[in-house]
């Protein structure tokens, strides 16, 4: 493991994904799924979230769209919170989410609304309660 790595993508991934979710992963990792995680960090969040040619924001968008793409919609909804962390407008996800059905197929863009629409409403609740 190279520690410069993996303590880089440690800072992006809690950035982005937030650190109680990124904490809780680490600590919930078993013995069978403790090297992934550390692989997860160092490699996506420290290889390539660590690369500063392109910034948080952006990548975050390319993520809402690619994972959209691929169908993972559990990873999909944990991007859009972390796009929205990292400063993509309500505006502009609209706009990627249209852009991808598009290319993707409706099926697709009617999962993201679903998942938008759900993740928006517990967003204006909690910022409602502060």
């Amino acid at each position: 493991m190279d520690k410069q790595l993996f303590d880089r993508g440690l800072e992006r991934r809690k950035a982005t994904l937030g650190a109680e979710y990124v904490e809780r992963s680490l600590s919930d990792a078993t013995e069978f799924s403790a090297d992934f995680q550390s692989i997860v960090t160092e490699y996506c969040w420290g290889l390539g979230w660590g690369d500063d040619t392109l910034d948080a924001r952006t990548r975050s968008m390319l993520n809402i769209v690619m994972i959209a793409a691929l169908n993972r919609m559990h990873e999909w909804e944990l991007h859009l919170r972390g796009a929205v962390r990292n400063g993509v407008s309500r505006g502009e996800l609209k706009a990627l989410i249209t852009h991808l059905t598009i290319y993707c197929g409706i099926p697709a863009g009617v999962e993201c609304h679903r998942i938008a629409n759900r993740v928006f409403a517990e967003l204006d609740e909690v910022e409602g309660e502060a």
